[in-house]
């Protein structure tokens, strides 16, 4: 699953090392050499002119400096190439991947932060957090996370599924969406699912979390049972939904890069 790595630790401060682990984006897309996916290397950088205090600490994973920024130029350098993080599931290691999906919201982050929300002043970075503090105003703007809440509804032996009218990969998976403010995640679980299917829902079980860089979601997931209602989409949400019980032909089977898939095989009948 896309998760941090174990032995990675978050740093707030920039570090001078000798070999650093450098992630550049432009256009939600990460910079990699063309014929082995490798990050950047110094020469690289050097074309880019990026300044170096435009590089923002990410972290240590072992002992491996990690860090990032962005650029607005799309000219890649010789050798290189701008890649979708999606596109690099199976060719990228799990845990580089991981810290990949950390550095993208981080840069996006300092780049979306550049002047204040407030009164459009520069900001700049505060002292021992990682926070854009506005010298003019006092505003501060911390990585955007947006939580969404995760759900597979069961039914006796069978589970609901849908897809989503918006779906790259035309999929069935579990029932899924944002937040409202002011909401918590239980509520959240039930509006949705009333929303999307026309279902109620309820002994919620939490199943596992997980960060999603795209942009900058995190992923709650919960198992939940189904108390009454008929199947009744939400066309504007969702294009299909219906349930898979053990004599169906379920999805086919994923790579376990998100939680959603995870949540999916941990309820797939042997066989299935």
């Amino acid at each position: 699953m896309l998760q941090t790595p174990t032995g990675f630790t978050p740093l707030i401060r920039s570090e001078v090392h000798a070999d650093p682990l450098t992630f550049i984006f432009h256009d939600k897309r990460i910079l990699v050499r063309e014929h082995d996916q490798a990050l950047p290397d110094a020469a690289a950088l050097a074309l880019l002119d990026i300044a170096p205090h435009g590089l923002r600490p990410v972290g240590l994973w072992g002992t491996r400096y990690a860090q990032t920024s962005w650029t607005e130029t799309d000219a890649a350098p010789p050798g290189y190439e701008w890649r979708g993080l999606r596109s690099l599931f199976g060719a990228l290691p799990d845990d580089l991947l991981g810290v990949a999906g950390r550095a993208a919201q981080i840069a996006e982050w300092a780049r979306t932060h550049r002047f204040c929300g407030n009164c459009g002043k520069r900001m700049v970075q505060a002292e021992g957090e990682r926070c854009m503090t506005c010298p003019h105003c006092g505003h501060l703007a911390y990585p955007r996370i947006s939580p969404a809440m995760m759900v597979l509804i069961r039914k006796g032996d069978a589970v609901l599924l849908a897809m989503h009218a918006i779906s790259p990969a035309k999929r069935y998976t579990p029932l899924a969406g944002f937040l409202e403010a002011g909401e918590s995640i239980e509520e959240a679980v039930h509006r949705e699912v009333m929303e999307e299917v026309g279902l109620r829902v309820h002994n919620l079980q939490y199943f596992s979390s997980q960060s999603w860089p795209f942009p900058h979601s995190l992923m709650i997931a919960f198992t939940a049972d189904y108390l009454d209602g008929e199947i009744r989409v939400d066309a504007n949400e969702i294009a299909d939904a219906r349930w898979f019980g053990p004599d169906d032909v379920w999805p086919e089977k994923v790579a376990h890069v998100s939680v959603s898939a995870m949540l999916v095989d941990a309820h797939r009948p042997p066989g299935r």
